[in-house]
C-alpha cells in the first residue's frame, strides 16, 4: 500500500515543480503528477523573463539553471509606433541585473534533478488523495471544473509566435520591444551579455499571424528584420515557430476546502510584460509560506487557510492582469489621436524620476510575498 500524502500537485510544469520542492522542504509527503509529454511534442522554443525574486527562491531550491541558459537583462529598450520611447538600465538602478532571460528547458531539467533528489516527493503517473490537492496543470486544466471554478477568459484577437533566433550584431544583454499598429514584438537576449542570440515572442493579430506563419523562413526574417528597424542587422531563425493564442483569465475562486489553484491554471496575463511565470512562482512561495505558518490545529485544506493564500495573492495578480491589458488596449488603437496621446506618454514616462523607478522596481518583484492576510 503506497505511503499517504499530504499534498497532491497535478501539473509537473514549473510551478509545480517548484511548490513540491518548497513543500519537501517542511517534511511533507509530496505526491507531484506528471503526465507524459506526447510522442510527437516539438521542442519549447519559449524563453522566461524572470525577475529578482524568482531568482532568489530558485537559487535557494538549487534549481537555478547554469549560465549559458540564463542571461541576464542589462537594459530594456521600449519603442512606441510614433517616435515614443522608454528605456531602463540595471547600472541607473544600482543592480545587477533587471531580470534574467532562462531557457524554458533548462529550467525544466534543473527543477526535475532536485525534485529526483527529493525523499519527500514522489513523482505519480495519475493523481492520489492527499489533505491538500493543488492544481497547477496550466491555463488548459482538465480538473479545474472538478472543484466548481469558473475560469472567466477574455481572448485577445492575438497570437503570440515564438523561435528562436541568431542576430548579425551582438545584443548587448538588452531586452528589446516594439509596439506596431497593434502588434508587440519581444526580443530577449540569450546566451549571455555578449550574445548574438535571442528569443522570439511576436503578439500579432490574427490574421497577420496565418500570414508570417506560412511565410518561408527567409521572407519571415526579412519582414522580423524591418519590424525591429534593423537594428541588430540580419538575423537568422535557429528553430521551428510556434503559435499559441493569447488570452487574459481569471478563477472566480482559487481555493476551497482540501483543494487550491496556482499559476496559469488560476490567472492568464498578456505575455507583454513577461511577468506570467513570475506570478506563478509567487503563488507556489506565498502558499508554502501559508501552509509553513499554520496553527498547529489547523489542517493542510482548512479552508479558512487557503483563504490566506488567495488574498495574498489576487490583488497582485488583477493588478499585473489590468497593467498589462491597459497597454495592450492602449497599443491596439490604430486611430491617430491615440498614437499621439500613447507615444507622448511614454516620452513623459521616460523623464518620470521616481515613477519610473518605482515601476521598474516592482517588476523586479521588490516587496513580493509580504502576506497581506490577517488571522481568520
Amino acid at each position: 500500500m503506497p505511503a499517504p500524502l499530504d499534498v497532491c500537485i497535478r501539473g509537473a510544469g514549473i510551478v509545480g515543480r517548484t511548490l513540491a520542492l518548497l513543500l519537501a522542504r517542511d517534511r511533507l509527503r509530496v505526491g507531484l503528477v506528471e503526465t507524459p509529454p506526447p510522442a510527437e511534442a516539438r521542442a519549447d522554443v519559449r524563453a522566461y523573463a524572470l525577475n529578482a525574486a524568482s531568482r532568489e527562491l530558485l537559487l535557494r531550491l538549487r534549481a537555478w539553471p547554469d549560465d549559458p541558459h540564463a542571461t541576464p537583462v542589462l537594459a530594456m529598450d521600449v519603442h512606441g509606433d510614433d517616435g515614443g520611447r522608454v528605456q531602463f538600465s540595471a547600472a541607473a538602478e544600482a543592480v545587477g541585473a533587471l531580470a534574467w532571460i532562462v531557457d524554458v528547458e533548462a529550467l525544466l531539467a534543473r527543477l526535475a534533478e532536485a525534485v529526483r533528489y527529493q525523499p519527500q516527493v514522489e513523482v505519480l503517473s495519475a493523481p492520489r488523495d492527499a489533505a491538500l490537492t493543488v492544481v497547477c496543470e496550466g491555463r488548459a486544466s482538465a480538473t479545474r471544473a472538478e472543484f466548481g471554478v469558473n475560469f472567466e477568459v477574455t481572448s485577445y484577437p492575438q497570437r503570440a509566435i515564438a523561435a528562436r533566433l541568431e542576430c548579425e550584431k551582438p545584443h548587448g544583454g538588452v531586452a528589446r520591444q516594439w509596439f506596431d499598429d497593434g502588434n508587440i514584438l519581444g526580443l530577449l537576449p540569450l546566451g549571455g551579455p555578449s550574445g548574438n542570440s535571442a528569443a522570439l515572442v511576436w503578439s500579432v493579430q490574427e490574421a497577420r499571424a496565418d500570414e508570417l506563419l506560412a511565410l518561408p523562413a527567409a521572407d519571415f526574417e526579412v519582414r522580423l528584420q524591418e519590424a525591429m528597424g534593423h537594428e541588430l542587422g540580419a538575423v537568422q531563425l535557429t528553430t521551428e515557430r510556434m503559435a499559441w493564442p493569447l488570452q487574459r483569465a481569471q478563477a472566480d475562486r482559487w481555493c476551497g476546502a482540501g483543494w487550491a489553484l496556482a499559476g496559469d491554471a488560476a490567472h492568464n496575463v498578456h505575455p507583454l510584460a513577461g511577468q506570467g511565470l513570475n506570478l506563478g512562482l509567487a503563488d507556489a512561495e506565498t502558499l508554502a509560506q501559508v501552509l509553513h505558518g499554520r496553527e498547529y490545529w489547523r489542517g493542510l485544506g482548512d479552508e479558512k487557510l487557503l483563504r490566506r493564500y488567495e488574498r495574498a495573492r489576487k490583488l497582485d495578480v488583477l493588478a499585473m492582469g489590468w497593467t498589462t491589458d491597459g497597454l495592450q488596449q492602449l497599443f491596439a488603437q490604430p486611430a491617430e489621436p491615440w498614437a499621439v496621446l500613447r507615444n507622448w506618454g511614454m516620452r513623459g514616462f521616460d523623464r518620470s524620476g521616481p515613477v519610473k523607478r518605482w515601476v521598474v522596481r516592482q517588476a523586479m518583484g521588490n516587496g513580493r510575498n509580504l502576506l497581506r492576510t490577517g488571522r481568520t
